[in-house]
């Protein structure tokens, strides 16, 4: 793995349970993170346990406490939910300090936010804003675009998320909660081109996922940040996410715990299978994704993402989701540590 080279990058949100193995994984390629975020006491335990700069405290509502946070660094990665919250402050910080913006963010209308706000903005600096470069949202989209290959438009997407199960974060649910809010409780789904508010009730199926997984039930049109990343640059009216149903569950579940940690890198027990299929009239293209636990794999995405930025490996400014600033193919065979990968037709 190339090294970092000693550059910094400021980490907002960094005691998270994201933020944690975006620390990590910033130090294993040679990166020097800044911690960051709004409570300066889990930052400064944080900060005990390594060797690194001192920590910066910084709120969302103090624009010069972020300028504090970002000063001299190589780029920021968000990772403080809700994004909602978050997300336009950070931005706001990385532009005025002239520096790329990664985040994590799983909040569809965060995610739409940054691009409807941001993109003339971003492209006039000449500065990178990828939003959702993780689990959700940037996977599958790089996945998507490595399975179109040379198509330049197709009828459907379809990416189906095979998770034993899902133990969310305290992020997570409180994430859930202010996008129910936003949403007035409604559903939300990709069709026609755009995003559309919905009632209905969402149908139970089965998913031919591959081996090892096998067939499963899932819940159709369980959205998620994928109709966000995916449209924005690949011209695909119909986009359309599935959740295992077990999964659903769990996630649903108000007494479900917090992932527990089962290795030494801190990764859950929790597997997961991104099974994406892109359909162009009867011609099917398929990639898929193999691994373990969907916070820890946030990370090497996350990273990656601003270590190919800061070499120069992009494909455009402004805002932009990975598969369309990144070389989707060679970005996804450099997570191979981290992903397994299936790329077929």
């Amino acid at each position: 793995m190339e090294s970092g080279s000693g550059l910094t990058v400021a980490v907002f949100g960094a005691y998270g349970h994201t933020g944690r193995f975006v620390v990590a994984q910033l130090r294993d390629r040679g990166f020097v993170p800044v911690l960051s975020g709004r409570d300066a006491d889990k930052l400064r335990a944080l900060a005990a346990s390594e060797s690194g700069p001192a920590p910066r405290p910084a709120s969302v509502d103090d624009p010069a406490s972020l300028d504090r946070a970002l000063a001299g660094a190589a780029a920021v990665i968000n990772c403080a939910g809700p994004f909602a919250t978050t997300a336009v402050p950070v931005i706001e910080a990385a532009l005025r300090a002239g520096i790329p913006y990664v985040d994590v963010a799983a909040e569809i209308e965060a995610n739409v936010d940054t691009f409807a706000h941001f993109t003339d903005r971003a492209r006039a600096a000449g500065t990178a804003i990828v939003p959702a470069m993780a689990f959700y949202g940037g996977l599958g989209d790089l996945l998507a675009t490595a399975a179109m290959g040379d198509w330049t438009k197709a009828d459907e997407a379809h990416i189906a998320y095979g998770l034993s199960g899902w133990h969310p974060t305290a992020g997570t649910r409180t994430a859930g909660s202010v996008s129910q809010e936003r949403r007035d409780g409604r559903r939300v789904r990709y069709t026609n081109g755009q995003l559309e508010y919905h009632n209905d009730e969402l149908p139970t199926l089965e998913w031919p996922f591959p081996d090892p997984m096998g067939p499963r039930a899932v819940i159709g049109e369980f959205t998620m940040a994928d109709v966000v990343t995916i449209p924005s640059h690949l011209s695909i009216p119909e986009v359309r996410t599935y959740m295992t149903a077990e999964a659903a569950r769990d996630l649903s579940a108000p007494d479900t715990p917090a992932p527990t940690a089962v290795d030494e890198r801190g990764r859950s027990a929790q597997t997961f299978l991104v099974d994406v299929v892109v359909r162009s009239g009867d011609t099917e293209r398929r990639a898929v994704a193999k691994g373990q636990d969907i916070y820890a794999v946030s990370a090497p995405l996350a990273v990656e993402a601003v270590h190919r930025i800061l070499t120069g490996r992009t494909r455009t400014v402004g805002v932009a989701s990975a598969g369309e600033i990144f070389d989707a193919p060679d970005f996804l065979r450099a997570l191979s540590p981290h992903i397994s990968l299936d790329l077929r037709e």
